[in-house]
């Protein structure tokens, strides 16, 4: 648990930057934005913290784009629409409680729900167009 972890400043700060922002970023933005308060912190630094934030269920990964990880610290379950053309990652708003009521008569037990649409974004399907 979080709890459990000896408290950092860096680490502190990695949160701050993901919960600051819905843009699902990378590691890379991340370590950009991390690195203008913290000079000496490293990209390693950035992707171990991330994985302690994943194993304590405080960011999750919501999806890859051209091969680079997405996070998100809404751990709410809600769907994703990723750009295959720019890379944006967007939290789409889509009813599914229907889905998992229907799950639940069913028997099953829903405890998580990933779903992220693939394709262009509305500008990028414009500028194709």
């Amino acid at each position: 648990m979080e709890q459990t972890r000896r408290h950092s400043k860096k680490r502190d700060a990695i949160l701050s930057v993901i919960r600051g922002t819905t843009s699902h970023p990378t590691a890379e933005w991340i370590y950009e934005k991390i690195r203008g308060v913290y000079p000496d912190i490293s990209l390693g630094t950035v992707y171990r913290n991330l994985t302690l934030f994943k194993d304590d269920g405080l960011v999750r990964v919501v999806t890859v784009v051209n091969g680079t990880e997405r996070y998100d610290a809404n751990t709410l379950p809600h769907p994703h629409f990723a750009c295959r053309q720019c890379g944006t990652v967007h939290d789409i708003t889509v009813d599914f409680s229907m889905a998992a009521a229907q799950l639940s008569k069913e028997g099953f037990q829903v405890e998580n729900c990933d779903i992220t649409y693939h394709g262009l974004c509305p500008s990028c399907a414009n500028n194709k167009n």
